[in-house]
């Protein structure tokens, strides 16, 4: 004689068990009450969580991007990148790096900061290995 061994059935709105360190909603969150969506925007990301993106030649120029208006060289390794929006309360990432798809970037540093004056604007700068100021093909992403 085989024994048949069935699966457990799960009922059909059964919730699944909650995350380990998740905290239940409380206030306005769990009564559902003044909670609305945020619109999308063209590119299908709500308003209050957009990234924006600039990959910058060493010349300066913009060679791609999204959410970018402008790209410019200021001095060598200096380098200024303007958005569609104001950016000074976004979160700046950045690092070296070719604008195509062949070939390594030489070595280097590279730091980032929002930019004086321009609240649309971040200010990058570039430096070799050793430290000097030098011309450099980045990638920047912005947090809004």
């Amino acid at each position: 004689m085989s024994e048949k061994s069935e699966a457990p059935q799960v009922a059909v709105d059964e919730q699944p068990p909650a995350a380990i360190n998740e905290l239940p909603a409380e206030g306005i969150e769990a009564d559902g009450v003044d909670v609305a969506a945020v619109p999308a925007t063209a590119a299908g990301l709500p308003a209050t969580a957009q990234g924006h993106f600039a990959v910058v030649n060493a010349n300066g120029t913009l060679a791609r991007g999204f959410g970018v208006v402008s790209s410019s060289r200021i001095t060598t390794g200096q380098y200024q990148v303007v958005f569609i929006q104001p950016v000074a309360r976004s979160a700046f990432i950045a690092t070296l790096g070719l604008t195509g798809s062949v070939g390594g970037s030489p070595p280097g540093e590279i730091a980032v900061v929002g930019r004086a004056g321009n609240p649309a604007g971040v200010f990058v700068q570039t430096w070799n290995s050793s430290g000097v100021p030098a011309d450099r093909s980045f990638h920047l992403h912005v947090s809004s």
